[in-house]
Formats: structure tokens, sequence, C-alpha cells
């Protein structure tokens, strides 16, 4: 039923007011119920962290996480019309909980996957998708941070206060080689978020060529990964994460709450000092 109303919405609204009408039916039939339950009603996330250790604070802390409670991250990405939040994906509970602190911080954060609405392109959000919305919103999350962001569709690419962008194909090690070399990134990273192409090989092609752009403390996210990709990915963190990446904590998170249950996971990898 959903499904088909939002694709009736689709067909005769603007894509502004399509937005403008999701958001606001979001925050009625989602943000505010689940604010209220939430005194009440809890749903934790599986974690599981490479190399298997006896725990730490970072898993703890993502353990504590109730996936159900909706958060000031959550409302400004679903505004923005990232998938991000609370409806799509949950991402932005955990975000909220790991990234919170650092709010007024002049962070510098990376994303890569802008969102584009190219249908002919693996990665397209669709011809409804919103090029650069969660760019957008950490902007807005993160008023003294510089944000940039990358994609392999030329045509969406962008610059607005305190948001660059640049070309990337995340399949290719010589354009990932290239792009770091940018004078604009060569200072590390606080944070990397990988929204690309969702593929183990994409993911896996980026995370080599980019986690070492991340400053000691720092963070990395692969979102949405496949549920049938999760064998293979434990398969090679407990291969790599105690010898090529020792220096690096990695937590799989499985947030479950969603109706996009086949993606909704993360790789976290938190960069030790």
């Amino acid at each position: 039923m959903k499904a088909a109303l939002r694709a009736f919405l689709k067909r005769n609204l603007p894509p502004k007011f399509y937005w403008f009408i999701r958001y606001h039916w979001w925050l009625t039939a989602t943000y505010f119920p689940r604010l209220l339950l939430s005194a009440s009603v809890r749903r934790s996330p599986n974690v599981k962290g490479f190399p298997s250790t006896p725990d730490t604070k970072f898993l703890e802390k993502l353990r504590a996480i109730n996936v159900y409670a909706p958060t000031v991250m959550c409302r400004v990405m679903s505004r923005h019309g990232s998938d991000k939040g609370q409806g799509m994906h949950n991402y932005t509970t955990v975000y909220s909980a790991v990234f919170d602190e650092l709010r007024d911080q002049p962070l510098r954060i990376f994303e890569l996957g802008l969102g584009t609405n190219n249908p002919t392109l693996a990665s397209s959000m669709g011809t409804f998708g919103r090029p650069g919305a969660s760019l957008r919103g950490w902007r807005e999350l993160f008023p003294k941070a510089a944000i940039f962001g990358a994609d392999i569709d030329r045509d969406i690419l962008f610059e607005e206060d305190r948001i660059r962008t640049f070309y990337c194909n995340q399949l290719d090690a010589k354009v990932i080689r290239d792009l770091w070399s940018q004078p604009a990134l060569q200072a590390p990273m606080d944070i990397i978020i990988d929204d690309g192409l969702h593929t183990f090989e994409g993911n896996v092609s980026f995370l080599k060529g980019s986690l070492e752009q991340i400053r000691p403390g720092g963070m990395y996210v692969v979102e949405d990964i496949n549920q049938g990709d999760i064998e293979t990915w434990e398969k090679y963190l407990d291969t790599v994460s105690a010898s090529e990446y020792s220096n690096y904590e990695f937590a799989f998170v499985d947030l479950m709450d969603s109706t996009e249950c086949f993606a909704n996971n993360l790789l976290l990898i938190q960069r030790l000092a």
C-alpha cells in the first residue's frame, strides 16, 4: 500500500512538492509516534566486532543504541531528502550516538555517493533522487565542518558553501588515488562514508584506497551492506582486521528495524589513536 501510494505521488507531483509531502508524512506517521513510544519501546542493533576480542567501549556504545528512537539527525537528513533517516534506513540513530558530541567541531567529512538520479547508472536513486541531499544534511548538522563528496556521475557534481565535490569511480584504484591527490583533500578526514556502489567489490576497492585518509580517532563507514554479502564481509574481516588493519577497530552493525532489511547494515571502522 505504501509503495503504491509513493508511486502514485511520484507520477503526479512535482519533485519538490513530492519531497515536501513525503517529509511531513514521515513526521506524522513515524517521527512523532516513535518519539512518544521510544520511552518504553527499545530495539537494539546486532553488533559484531573484528577482530574477535572481548567487548570494547566502542562496541558497548553501539549495542546501547535504541534504533527505534528518532533523533535530530533523523529529522534533518529526512528533510533534505536523504535516505539515512528513519523510514528508509535508520543510520542516523547510530550517527547521532557516535558523532553527536562532535557537532561543534571543525571536522572534515567526506561521503562517496551523492545520490545520482541518472537511471542508467547502477547506483541511481531514481529520477526522484536528490543529489547532494546527505551532504547538505551534514552541513546543517555540523556547522563548522568542511564537507566533501564524490560520485561517478559528473553531471551532479557541485560546489556550495562549505561543500566541494569530485569525480570518483570506486572500482578504479588509479581514480581513487587521483581523488585523494586533490589539493582540497590533502588533510586527513574525521569521517568518511561510503554510500556509493553498494557491492562488496566496490566497497573493498574504496576501503583499500581510502582508509588511510582517516585521522587517528576518526571513523570510516560503509553503508547499505546487502544481507547476502554479510558472510563474505565476515570472512574478509576475519582475515584482514588483525593483520593488514591492526590499528583499526571494526564493528559490523545489523540495524534490522527497517523496511529496507535486505540492506540495512553498516560497517563502522574506527582508527585507533
